[in-house]
This record gives C-alpha cells, structure tokens and sequence, in this order.
C-alpha cells in the first residue's frame, strides 16, 4: 500500500506548526525569522537553483535529432507533411511549443488504456486530467500575479484590472476571487487522482504528494485569513512593503496564520528548483519538442564529434601481409616476394 501520501501530510501538519507557534508573541525573534530572514533567503535559494538548474540543463549535450513526433515528416514532394506535429522549420517548432506550454497540447493528447470484458482494449482521453491541469496551473499564475499588488506602491493599473476580472462573479463581501477557489479545487483534484485511483497511485512517491499539499496549504490559509479569521491586510501591506525596503520592522496585529501563510510559500520556494515542478523552466529546454524533425530531408552530423585518424584495412594487410600468409589467413592481395639482387662481382 501506498503510504507517500501520509508522509507528505504530516511533514505538512509539522511545517505549519513551526511559525503557527514560532512566529507567537510569547517567542522573542520569531516574527522577524518568519517574516524576513527566511522569506529573504528562500528568494535567493530559488533563484540560484533555478539558474543553476537550467543553465546545467542548458549545457547539456544533443548530438542527434530526437524530436518527438506523431505526424509525416516533409520527404516526397507528394506526401503531405504535419507542420505542426513534426515541425521542420523554426516557425513550426515556436508554434508547437506555444501550444505545448499555454494548452498543454500534450496532455490533451494523452490517453487511457480500459479493458473491457469482452476482452477489447479502448483508449480513452484524459480530458479531465487536462482540465484539472490547465485549472491548477492558470489559477496559480494568477493568484501569483495578483499577490503583486502587496509589493507595489503605487498598484499598476494592470494589476487592478487583473483582480476586478477575477471577482467579477461577486457573491458578497469581501469578495471572493475566482482564482483562489478555482486554485484550491485543482489541488483537490490532483491530490484525489493520486489517492483513489489504484494505478496512478501505485506510481506516486512522497514527492508527487508534498507539492500538492504544501500548495494546498498555501490555498487554504489564503482563504482562511480572506474569508473566515479577516487579518488585518493594512499590517499585512506595511509588512510585504518593508520586505521590499529591507527595513526589518514587523507592524502590530499580523495574526500568526499570515506567517504560516508566507512560511508555506517559502518552503516552496526552496523546494521548487530541485523537484519535479522544475518542469517550469525544463519545458522550454527539452530536445524531443524544441528541435526540428527535418530528418529525412537534412543529414544531421554531430557537432562534437572531433577528427579521428583512420587505418583502413587495406593499410592494415599492407602492414601486415606478410604475417597474415605466414599465418594462413586469407588477404585480398597476394604476397609479393622479391628476390635479392645478386651482389656485383668484383
């Protein structure tokens, strides 16, 4: 049985017990800890790990072609090629991957096998995976850019028109933004594709789950302090605000659930660039979607492969012809015995 999931919700109970009682009143040092000093160094941990871990991906060596395909290639001139499925040019590569990165072309296109009792195998879509996806990520961005306007003073324009959109369906005060929820149920979602269906759980670690439940975490005690405990968002401002002025001063009234809140978002932030949600910045660099699949219309060479002095084998039997027969192996040429020239009689 699979127990991942377990381990993954308690490491979770335990990180959020850590500022629910370190960032108290009664712990001296603790709301500075919470507020700055981890916050500030989980920044710096994510920015490293992300550069490094790109950069180290960017180094890595392609010496062959091997897109990704599931479409004709352009060879005869009376095939019809798919642009777009094996893209030979670089217009076509850009589309795909826009595709891939925005829609999520290929999770769209992803099936699941059912057997049914007449023993006839079906193939079936996971539109519901790509939803759950496409919900999840889209909500997430979002709720991310939106949180922007903690950190600016004057807020952009862009980012009030971002936020009057998300709670245009306002159901009462405050007023609940589309994305928070939207987030939560996508958490949800994945989190119960992995616990209750038997297949995809057999194949889920500890680490599918503790992503899933740390940015659960996060939701929840979003929603918590917007529309249940009601902090005080004013000190919340004057805190975000003084992060970005490196003054450390912690202001009056920020209740404790905000710093579980921005430690849960700190936890991610170290975790992300040596995890699986590194998918972020590896989309972009994977050889089977951005290289061109013009393999049958251009020989592709190794670029790092470095001159070799050859010995054919016909440098080979000159070489050693005269062993070979010794031997009795068989040669292509025959052997060529000279004679000595006789010496000159004096």
């Amino acid at each position: 049985m699979n127990q991942g999931y377990i381990v993954s919700l308690i490491a979770v109970f335990v990180l959020f017990l850590l500022p629910f009682v370190g960032a108290g009143p009664t712990v001296a040092g603790g709301q500075i800890l919470f507020g700055f000093l981890l916050p500030y160094a989980a920044l710096i941990v994510f920015i490293l790990g992300f550069f490094s871990k790109v950069m180290g991906w960017a180094r890595s060596a392609v010496p062959f072609n091997i897109t990704t395909t599931c479409g004709q290639q352009e060879t005869l001139p009376w095939i019809k090629p798919d642009p777009i499925e094996t893209p030979w040019s670089k217009g076509a590569v850009v589309v795909r991957m826009a595709l891939e990165i925005f829609c999520f072309r290929s999770l769209f296109r992803n099936t699941r096998v059912t057997y049914h009792k007449e023993g006839k195998i079906a193939y079936n879509l996971e539109i519901f995976l790509w939803l759950g996806a496409i919900v999840f990520h889209y909500s997430f961005l979002t709720v991310l850019i939106r949180h922007l306007r903690f950190f600016m003073d004057p807020v952009p324009g862009a980012l009030k028109l971002l936020e009057a959109l998300d709670s245009f369906m306002q159901f009462g005060l405050p007023i609940v933004y589309m994305s928070g929820v939207a987030l939560l149920a996508g958490v949800l979602y994945l989190l119960a594709r992995r616990i209750f269906i038997s297949k995809v759980k057999y194949i889920s670690l500890a680490a599918d789950y503790f992503p899933l439940f740390l940015i659960g975490g996060i939701a929840l005690t979003g929603i918590m302090m917007r529309y249940f405990t009601k902090v005080n968002i004013v000190a919340i401002k004057e805190l975000t605000m003084n992060m970005v002025r490196f003054n450390f001063t912690v202001p009056e009234g920020i209740s404790s659930l905000f710093f579980v809140h921005l430690f849960f978002v700190s936890i991610l932030l170290m975790y992300f660039p040596f995890s699986k949600l590194m998918h972020l910045g590896g989309i972009f660099l994977s050889p089977t979607r951005n290289m061109t699949a013009n393999t049958r219309a251009k020989r592709h060479v190794n670029p790092w492969n470095y001159p070799v002095k050859l010995h054919t084998y016909d440098e080979y039997e000159d070489d050693f012809r005269e062993k070979m027969v010794e031997a009795g192996l068989p040669v292509d040429k025959e052997l060529v015995v000279t004679e000595p020239e006789e010496e000159e009689k004096e």
